[in-house]
């Protein structure tokens, strides 16, 4: 028996599948998973001494690579002040300021521990501004596991067979409208349904694999959210400094009224935040009415993780260029592998996140992401494992590139060439 398989016997014992995230327990992929004793740039090391090429990048959270010397010296730094106050500090100012300066549409920004805060949040910033219950979400898009969430959610749930969740009231739901990704009219139908406070949207679908918006789909949000004079949210935990410098908003060029923010701005830590405009914002507690509070947020060592992240993005504008033609190459290559080994399917990429989808020729919409081949995939993801490269273990997920890839790219692109030609 491996050491990891110890360590997973042992984590089933106390812990529900053994995990602490669904996705980790490598069902989908009919494996279990490897334990991590420590990571740096672009390679995992687990407790059975294997070195993997790693592509989860903690689902996104990392950017720079694994242990980034800058990152690590700041959360040290930090941890020698305190680890959390529960008071005000400098660093909390310092990352506010450096959102508002990245992100164009974010004039005031709330920070939170997790994505699921910021997007529950963001909705309730929204129903009281506009005095309405409803909230149009899309099939496939995944906004954390807050209750009005988990309808038709992808992803997680979508991995493991379940796009719903038991123990979510009917009523927690009512006011949920769900719409079809890239489709227009469908948003337009469900606005008739119900009194929308707003759309909250992933901007580029990233938990129904890598999705982009089509032409004119995410001006299309922002013109029926104005004609209905309803908010429109843009859940950038995943997509926010992943896909350009100011997130998907700015690399399509639609401003959004609320911002959701994860992942990235906390620089591999467990920390969030949610922003927009100014009448909007100033509406949270204790500025107005609306209420929303954390114990650690604004926590000193994510606080110290983000700035450092962020700053040396801000500092290095053309680590986005590096990773736009990394990511192009990656794609090139592997559709290039699919067509050789005559294997049906497609890559789809935004910036540094990209997925491979086993059957459909394009990937539109849940519609077309639910007819993907979850048995080839498993195959694809063992047979990559078995060359040292670590994908996330769903077909529904986004492979993540980070600037430490620059190092192993070609060693991980023979790699899962080799992959594919062993599941044609």
């Amino acid at each position: 028996m491996t050491t990891s398989a110890i360590w997973y016997e042992r984590a089933v014992a106390v812990m529900p599948g053994g995990v602490n995230s669904p996705v980790r327990a490598f069902k989908s992929v009919g494996s279990t998973p490897p334990f991590v004793d420590h990571a740096s740039g672009a390679r995992l090391h687990t407790v059975d001494d294997d070195s993997l090429i790693d592509f989860i990048a903690s689902w996104g959270a990392l950017i720079l690579g694994h242990a980034e010397p800058a990152v690590v010296e700041a959360v040290a730094e930090a941890a020698r002040r305190g680890t959390s106050f529960g008071v005000p500090t400098p660093p909390e100012v310092e990352l506010a300021e450096l959102i508002t300066d990245l992100v164009p549409s974010i004039d005031l920004v709330r920070m939170v521990n997790s994505g699921t805060e910021a997007t529950a949040s963001a909705v309730r910033v929204a129903r009281a501004a506009t005095g309405r219950p409803g909230v149009v979400k899309f099939e496939g898009c995944y906004h954390g596991h807050a209750d009005p969430f988990l309808v038709k959610a992808g992803s997680g749930a979508a991995t493991l067979g379940e796009p719903d969740s038991p123990g979510v009231p009917a009523a927690t739901v009512a006011d949920t409208h769900v719409a079809r990704f890239n489709d227009l009219e469908s948003v337009e139908s469900a606005f008739a349904g119900g009194s929308i406070a707003a759309v909250i949207v992933e901007p580029v679908a990233g938990n129904m694999g890598v999705v982009p918006p089509q032409a004119g789909f995410l001006e299309g949000l922002r013109a029926i959210c104005d004609r209905h004079d309803s908010l429109l949210i843009f859940d950038e935990v995943m997509t926010g400094f992943r896909v350009g410098p100011g997130g998907a908003q700015v690399r399509y060029g639609v401003e959004p009224d609320l911002t959701c923010l994860g992942k990235i701005v906390a620089g591999g830590t467990p920390a969030a935040a949610y922003g927009g405009r100014e009448d909007l914002m100033r509406q949270v507690s204790p500025d107005g009415p609306v209420y929303q509070a954390g114990t650690l947020a604004g926590n000193p060592l994510a606080m110290a993780a983000g700035l450092a992240t962020l700053r040396h993005l801000a500092d290095n504008p053309g680590v986005y260029d590096s990773l736009e033609t990394m990511g192009s190459s990656l794609e090139t290559q592997l559709v290039e592998a699919l067509a050789a080994a005559g294997i049906e399917g497609c890559v789809q990429r935004a910036g540094a996140m990209l997925t491979l989808f086993f059957g459909p020729p394009q990937v539109t919409s849940w519609d077309d992401a639910a007819t993907v081949d979850r048995d080839r995939f498993a195959r694809f993801f063992r047979a990559a494992y078995q060359r040292g490269v670590l994908l996330p273990p769903s077909p529904f997920e986004a492979l993540f590139l980070m600037v430490a890839h620059q190092e192993v790219m070609a060693e991980a692109t023979t790699s899962l060439v080799a992959a594919i030609e062993e599941v044609a």
